[in-house]
C-alpha cells in the first residue's frame, strides 16, 4: 500500500514537472548538468541585459563542460530546462513575473501562472528533476533589522533541507552578513569559500566574515557535497566564490550605496519580497551602472565553477 502512494506522489509530482529534451538526456548519461535562476532575468537585470546575460551564462555553462538547465515556472509546469524563446519571454515580461518562492508554487501550478524562480524554488526544481549543482549570483538572508521585522529569507531554510549545492558569490551585501552565517551554523549548512577563508559579499571580496572552510578545487568541492549525499546527510552545500578581482567594487563603495538605497527604501515604505529588487536597481543607479557589470561578470564566474564542479561530481 505505502509503494502505491508513493508511485501516485511520483506520477503526480511528474505531472507537473517538465524536463527539456536536453537535460533529460544529459541526465540519463549521467552527464553533468547546472541549474540556473530565472528571478535574475525577471526582476535582477533590465531588459535586454536580462536576456543577453541569461543566454551567455548558458553558453559559458556549455563551455565548461556541463549542460545549462534554466529553471522557471511557465504556465504552471514547473521547468527545468527553458528555450532560448521562454528566456526571451521571461526577460521582456520582467517584473509582471511573480518572483515565486516556496509558498507560490502552489497557486502559481493551479492557475497555470508564470513564475521567476529565486534560489528556493530554484532548489526544489532542480531536486525533483535529479539536479545536484545549482549557479546563482547571491543568496537571500537574514535582512538588517530582522530582530525587530523577522525579514529572513526562505533561501536559508532551503539551504537546510534540499540537497542541491548552491555556487554562488556569497550572501547580497545589503544584507546583515554575521547574522545570515549564525542562521546557516544553526540549520547546519556547510558554508565554502571557494578559494577563500572569508565570506565574499556579492559586489565585493570582502566582508571581514570568516567561512566554515576554504576548498580550493572544483574536484575536492564534488567529493565534499559527494560525501554529504552519501551520508544521507539533510540539505545542501553552500560555495562562496569571490567575484574576479578585476571586476570587485571597493567596498566602501557600496557600503556607502547600500545604506542610503536603504534609507531610501524604509522612506518608500518598501517591504517584502519587493525589498531585493528595489535595493539592487537602487544600488545600480547609486553606482552608476557599475554594480550591473560586476553583476554579470560574478553571475559568469560562479557558472564556470558551478559546471567544473558538476564535471567532477560525475566522476566516480
Amino acid at each position: 500500500m505505502k509503494n502505491e502512494i508513493n508511485r501516485a506522489l511520483v506520477a503526480k509530482k511528474n505531472e507537473y514537472l517538465s524536463i527539456s529534451d536536453e537535460v533529460k538526456a544529459a541526465l540519463a548519461a549521467g552527464k553533468p548538468v547546472v541549474a540556473l535562476e530565472s528571478t535574475i532575468i525577471s526582476h535582477g537585470m533590465p531588459y535586454p541585459q536580462n536576456v543577453e546575460t541569461a543566454l551567455r551564462v548558458e553558453q559559458t555553462i556549455r563551455e565548461n563542460g556541463a549542460v545549462p538547465a534554466t529553471i522557471a515556472i511557465i504556465g504552471g509546469k514547473l521547468k527545468a530546462g527553458c528555450t532560448p524563446e521562454e528566456i526571451e519571454y521571461l526577460g521582456r515580461k520582467g517584473q509582471a513575473v511573480t518572483k515565486a518562492s516556496r509558498r507560490d508554487l502552489p497557486v502559481l501550478i493551479a492557475r497555470k501562472a508564470d513564475g521567476a524562480t529565486t534560489v528556493t524554488t530554484t532548489m526544489i526544481i532542480a531536486a525533483m528533476a535529479g539536479i545536484k549543482v545549482f549557479a546563482t549570483g547571491g543568496i537571500g538572508g537574514v535582512h538588517r533589522g530582522a530582530q525587530q521585522t523577522f525579514d529572513i529569507s526562505a533561501d536559508l531554510e532551503e539551504l537546510a533541507q534540499t540537497p542541491v549545492m548552491v555556487v554562488c558569490a556569497g550572501a547580497k551585501s545589503i544584507l546583515d552578513l554575521g547574522l545570515t552565517l549564525e542562521y546557516l551554523e544553526t540549520k547546519g549548512v556547510p558554508v565554502i569559500g571557494y578559494g577563500t577563508d572569508e565570506l565574499p559579499a556579492f559586489y565585493t571580496r570582502h566582508s571581514g566574515f570568516q567561512v566554515d572552510y576554504r576548498i580550493d578545487s572544483p574536484e575536492e568541492l564534488a567529493a565534499a557535497f559527494r560525501a554529504k549525499l552519501d551520508c544521507g546527510l539533510k540539505g545542501g552545500m553552500l560555495v562562496t566564490n569571490p567575484i574576479p578581482e578585476e571586476y570587485s567594487m571597493p567596498k566602501e563603495v557600496i557600503d556607502r550605496a547600500i545604506e542610503q538605497a536603504l534609507k531610501e527604501m524604509d522612506e518608500a515604505g518598501i517591504h517584502g519580497k519587493q525589498c531585493t529588487p528595489f535595493l539592487l536597481a537602487k544600488v545600480k543607479d547609486l553606482t552608476g551602472g557599475e554594480s550591473l557589470a560586476s553583476n554579470i561578470q560574478l553571475v559568469l564566474n560562479n557558472a564556470r565553477l558551478a559546471a567544473k564542479t558538476a564535471k567532477a561530481l560525475c566522476e566516480k
